[in-house]
């Protein structure tokens, strides 16, 4: 079974938590990702922001964005996977706070980032679709 680290798309970049989610939203662009680390001054993982947090979180509350800081969309403590972690972790993982992407971390680096497409060339298709139909309930 292969580990995160062997599924991982690596050298995952981080949006500051003090950037603006304009910043953050043109990293998303600039990187062609749908979601990007927020990473605080301390280095250490916040969050993860998605386009889908931008839209739903700042521009559809009517939100500035270019005065709305990414940290401010980070929630609770970051889910991730350890970088030797196999891919029924990840699967478990992604099922039980029902998300698409995870970052890896080896230690306390972030050291890249998983999604579901990554787990899904790894894993047989029955648990994938199971995950499928874990994350589209709701």
């Amino acid at each position: 079974m292969p580990a995160a680290r062997d599924i991982m798309t690596p050298g995952a970049e981080c949006v500051g938590a003090e950037e603006s989610v304009l910043d953050a939203a043109r990293k998303l662009t600039g990187l062609g990702v749908g979601a990007v680390p927020i990473c605080g001054t301390d280095d250490r993982l916040k969050g993860v922001l998605t386009d889908r947090d931008i839209v739903v979180k700042v521009l559809g509350q009517g939100k500035d964005p270019a005065q709305t800081k990414a940290g401010e969309l980070a929630q609770g403590e970051a889910v991730t996977i350890g970088a030797d972690d196999g891919a029924e972790e990840i699967l478990a993982t992604m099922s039980r706070h029902k998300v698409r992407r995870l970052p890896v971390i080896d230690g306390h680096r972030l050291v890249g980032m998983v999604a579901l497409a990554d787990v899904a060339r790894a894993l047989p298709d029955s648990k994938v679709g199971d995950l499928l139909e874990i994350l589209s309930s709701d």
